[in-house]
């Protein structure tokens, strides 16, 4: 659902679950709950697919850490999404903000006053610990199936894991041929945790923000060219397969009914070891989706969760 016009989301989701999509990736900051629930909810009432098929995840926003907060996030996303639980929630960032009531403004996005001359984040120190048991608490009500991170990398799933009665189902993160991140993949393998990948075509998704410059596309990539003429597939299915075949599930954003299509065309053909070898050798630990670079150029905030 990022990124997807708000106007459009209802129509998007609609002609996904008519074209056989059954995973929804939402976020309370991404703006357009509401009208994904609209375009469920016309799903649901035409019988075509009932809520037992369909898989919804939404995710924490960083200014609801606080134990008191969590629940009414969530119920705000049920309201906008029109279901009564969800499959998977998920902690957005490891970012704790500053509260910001629904009434004042919602989705808060990254600063509590976006029309200030020089906006800031207002950081507000959650303990992750403190976010995770109000996040338990929520499967022990019935409102949520499993939880998970985003965001997250091996030293704080580490410390998580030591105290959570729960522990995390899965894991979202930025991964693609540019971002490989083989050993935060193997440690997941190693522990359980299922791996979806975000932004899987790579800088796709940031030309328009300005994230990404237009010679770091890895669809231009010759390798990857030359596997998607022997196989007669598109540059973004062998990569969209690449990353299925290595274990991950993968969320691109499309809201072009073809492409729509075209994504969920990967089952039918497999990669060599030496075609999945060359894929990994594009790595560069590129991270476009990063705060400790975004956050200072637009909110005046060095944030780094990374480094």
């Amino acid at each position: 659902m990022w990124k997807i016009d708000q106007a459009a989301t209802a129509n998007v989701v609609s002609e996904a679950i008519a074209c056989g999509y059954r995973h929804f990736d939402a976020a309370c900051d991404y703006g357009n709950e509401a009208a994904a629930g609209e375009g469920l909810h016309r799903a649901f009432q035409s019988g075509g697919v009932s809520r037992d098929d369909v898989w919804v995840t939404s995710k924490l926003w960083n200014n609801y850490h606080r134990a008191e907060h969590v629940r009414l996030a969530l119920e705000k996303s049920l309201t906008d999404l029109r279901l009564d639980y969800l499959d998977l929630y998920l902690i957005h960032f490891p970012i704790s903000l500053r509260f910001v009531p629904l009434e004042t403004r919602y989705p808060p996005g990254w600063t509590d006053d976006p029309d200030a001359e020089t906006p800031r984040l207002n950081p507000d120190p959650v303990p992750i610990r403190e976010t995770w048991e109000a996040m338990q608490d929520l499967v022990s009500a019935g409102l949520v199936r499993e939880i998970g991170v985003s965001n997250f990398g091996v030293s704080l799933l580490r410390d998580l894991q030591s105290y959570a009665s729960i522990p995390p189902a899965v894991l979202q993160v930025e991964m693609h041929p540019y971002l490989t991140q083989q050993k935060l993949l193997r440690y997941c393998r190693q522990t359980g945790i299922a791996v979806t990948a975000f932004s899987p075509l790579g800088a796709q998704s940031y030309f328009q923000l300005g994230m990404a410059d237009s010679g770091e596309s890895v669809l231009e990539q010759p390798v990857i060219g030359e596997i998607a003429r022997r196989l007669s597939r598109t540059p973004a299915q062998v990569v969209m397969r690449w990353a299925v075949q290595r274990g991950t599930a993968v969320v691109p954003k499309t809201s072009n009914p073809e492409r729509l299509r075209e994504n969920l065309q990967l089952f039918d053909f497999v990669l060599s070891d030496d075609e999945m070898a060359a894929i990994d050798g594009l790595n560069r630990d590129r991270r476009f989706n990063d705060p400790g670079d975004f956050c200072e150029a637009a909110f005046n905030t060095f944030f780094p969760i990374y480094e």
